[in-house]
């Protein structure tokens, strides 16, 4: 298995911030952002490899990142020559671009977003999936704030958690169960992402992907538990980050600061 962090945006709504800085590489609690998400992948024992997908704005500082960590699992930086989002690729974009620039053709894939922190195992997200067969896996989560649902996908399961349906952004909401930006690819249906984009489909917002596929193929959800955060603004920046300060021992603060 390979794995995939996506790490290519610009993250425009965290700005001045990230003027100079990926969003993956903020520090939470003195780490990398990203680090969490690193950890979390190389305790899966089947990945051998950690591919980020960033862009020219921000590959030099991935790549400092990356020769400066000393983990298990070797990581490869893919720039995907991108500099802003006029020209962006998208997520799904991305994931093309590194699969073709790896080649990772014929490998299952775990995806997640560089921007999503979480405290579930990636091991046992694995081990779920791999009960299920020839299928994919979509981390779900269940968000009791209706007003941040409207904001992420929702998905709907029949009885033995394969999804019958994914929304992205609904406007009424049938049900608090999200979807996460952490994915597995079974290898067959890696292959089919040539067809998605080839029948004119977005090549932004991963979600779209499940939404497209799930009417295709097996697609389940697993269902965790235990905090999840989706840094997309700064108040939820700085509740990640002060969570992690407590868990570290450190002083909370009022206010995020990239120091």
């Amino acid at each position: 298995m390979k794995a995939i962090v996506l790490a290519a945006g610009y993250a425009t709504r965290l700005r001045p911030l990230t003027n100079t800085v990926a969003k993956p590489l903020l520090p939470l609690a003195g780490r990398p952002m990203v680090d969490y998400i690193y950890d979390k992948i190389a305790e899966v024992p089947g990945v051998d490899a950690v591919h980020v997908v960033t862009n020219a704005k921000f590959a030099s500082g991935f790549t400092a990142w990356a020769h400066g960590h000393r983990g298990r699992v070797p990581i490869h930086v893919h720039d995907d020559k991108t500099t802003s989002n006029d020209d962006r690729l998208g997520a799904i974009g991305d994931i093309r671009f590194t699969i073709k620039e790896a080649k990772l053709d014929g490998h299952d894939l775990l995806i997640c977003a560089g921007d999503n922190l979480f405290d579930y195992s990636l091991v046992d997200y694995v081990d779920y999936w791999k009960g299920k067969g020839e299928a994919s896996c979509l981390a779900v989560y269940q968000c009791e704030d209706i007003e941040l649902v409207k904001q992420y996908s929702i998905v709907e399961l029949d009885a033995t958690d394969r999804i019958t349906s994914f929304i992205e952004k609904p406007k009424n909401p049938s049900t608090k169960l999200v979807g996460t930006a952490t994915y597995i690819y079974h290898r067959q249906h890696v292959a089919m992402l040539e067809r998605y984009l080839a029948e004119g489909n977005s090549p932004d917002q991963p979600g779209n992907l499940v939404a497209w596929l799930h009417k295709r193929v097996p697609v389940y959800a697993y269902r965790f538990q235990g905090g999840w955060f989706d840094i997309g603004n700064q108040n939820e920046l700085l509740q990640a980050d002060n969570l992690l300060r407590e868990r570290r021992g450190m002083p909370r603060r009022s206010e995020y600061k990239l120091d």
